[in-house]
């Protein structure tokens, strides 16, 4: 598991799954139903994007994402 701190490791983290996945920004576009611009935007680690637009990308490339805080 990785642990992310801010917007750039996200972006390392998209950016190697899709690459492996063989995926250009347009096919993850086309699958996942987002624009090419926001996949380049989160990429290369812009901070304000829609939960919605990143869920729809992980789901694609077959990332979960979890929360872990003090509380369990």
């Amino acid at each position: 598991m990785t642990e992310i701190y801010n917007p750039g490791d996200l972006a390392k983290i998209v950016l190697i799954h899709r690459k492996k996945s063989g995926l250009s920004r347009n096919q993850l576009s086309l699958l996942s139903g987002i624009g090419k611009t926001a996949i380049y935007d989160i990429e290369h680690g812009k901070s304000t994007y829609q939960i919605d637009t990143l869920l729809k990308i992980l789901e694609v490339l077959n990332i979960k994402l979890y929360a872990k805080g003090v509380v369990e």
